[in-house]
């Protein structure tokens, strides 16, 4: 590691100075930081999960608990790429480097030990939460979340950038593994080589998709490498060969992707990759995507969930859970979930109810805004 002439901050051997990394790195390293991300080795990055606090200040549990067990506060969100993609994505709440500098980020200059990456990313989570200990809301219940915060037991490689452009993903799968941690896969689809190379399977892989032809994924995805929308729809054909869970999530985004053709474009990829679970979640308007959408670009949890109950009809699938707070649906062909972890031990059960409810006063308005509205006002939301 000490490659370059490169010091260690206190000793941590994957904590590298800063002020050490030849330009343009140590420009968009300095700004990672300052938006809250601890840079481990030389690509990989951690950043605390805004659920992370949620759990462990108010209680609060992201929607990936509820939908499959993970709690959120054992969470480590991670990324072994941290500057480096085959998409300059609109709905990116990154600052992609594309945007700031001359710069190529498709392939990742230097290759880390895969066991460092994981160590850096347990220690810098422990990092991040042993600062509730000075919360002035401290209590028993935060002290208790704490001490489960300080064992991980989940990993997702995601956060931003590419994951499977690190050439020893599969390793960081097993190493993760060895440890305990069990972890959860987010990409672009976009390196069917690498997924169907893998040393070892995440335990659960997530495709994420907006585009339903070429030409829409050109306009919103901006690939930065050619037939990267072939190589996505190859990815969609490998799926139903993972022997985990496998998840597409379907970002939609007002005047872009909420329409006839698009929906029925997702229909016959569901059909061809057979994916564990759909999900339908809304564009959420935060970071550097504010400077290319705009806020009305997010829908209304019940727009979200009035398209699901359509894409449910077109599909097979069934609505099976949601998250009002995360504007997201869950559909499935099972009936109860793959438990990954045990957060959120009533999973499905606890939503259903709701759901239902939902769904029934949702056949009775013609204007979306009216109901949701009138929920609220009743408490049923």
């Amino acid at each position: 590691m000490q490659q370059l002439g490169m010091r260690t901050v206190r000793g941590k051997r994957w904590r590298l100075r800063i002020d050490d990394f030849p330009e343009p790195y140590r420009t968009l390293y300095k700004i990672l930081e300052k938006q809250g991300y601890i840079i481990i080795g030389r690509h990989s990055a951690y950043k605390k999960c805004h659920w992370t606090h949620a759990a462990i200040v108010e209680e609060r549990f992201c929607y990936k608990c509820k939908f499959y067990g993970i709690a959120s506060h054992q969470c480590i969100q991670m990324t072994p790429a941290a500057l480096w993609c085959w998409n300059a994505c609109l709905h990116c709440w990154r600052l992609r480097p594309t945007d700031t500098l001359n710069f190529d980020e498709t392939k990742i200059p230097w290759v880390d030990d895969p066991d460092l990456i994981v160590e850096g990313s347990i220690e810098a989570h422990r990092e991040a939460v042993m600062g509730y200990l000075g919360h002035p809301r401290l209590d028993e219940r935060m002290k208790k979340r704490i001490e489960e915060a300080m064992n991980p037991k989940h990993a997702a490689i995601s956060l931003t950038g590419e994951p499977t452009l690190y050439p020893r993903l599969g390793e960081l799968i097993q190493e993760y593994h060895r440890r305990g941690i069990t972890t959860f896969l987010v990409t672009r689809g976009v390196r069917p080589d690498v997924l169907a190379n893998l040393d070892e399977e995440p335990t659960q892989l997530y495709i994420s998709i907006e585009a339903w032809d070429k030409d829409s994924y050109n306009k919103f995805n901006r690939p930065l490498v050619p037939r990267a929308w072939e190589l996505t729809l190859k990815t969609l054909e490998l799926l139903p060969s993972f022997s985990s869970p496998t998840v597409i999530r379907f970002t939609l985004v007002r005047g872009f992707n909420i329409h006839e053709q698009a929906l029925r474009s997702w229909a016959k990829m569901i059909e061809t990759s057979q994916p564990t679970y759909i999900e339908l979640k809304s564009y959420m308007y935060v970071g550097a995507s504010r400077q290319r959408l705009r806020r009305d670009d997010m829908l209304k949890h019940m727009e979200v969930l009035s398209i699901a109950k359509r894409f449910a009809e077109m599909t097979g699938y069934k609505i099976v859970s949601q998250q009002i707070e995360s504007r997201v649906v869950l559909l499935s062909r099972l009936d109860k979930p793959i438990r990954v972890g045990e957060g959120c031990p009533e999973g499905w059960a606890r939503e259903k109810e709701r759901l239902e409810l939902m769904l029934e006063e949702a056949k009775k308005y013609d204007e979306l805004e009216g109901l949701e509205y009138k929920m609220v006002e009743e408490n049923k939301i």
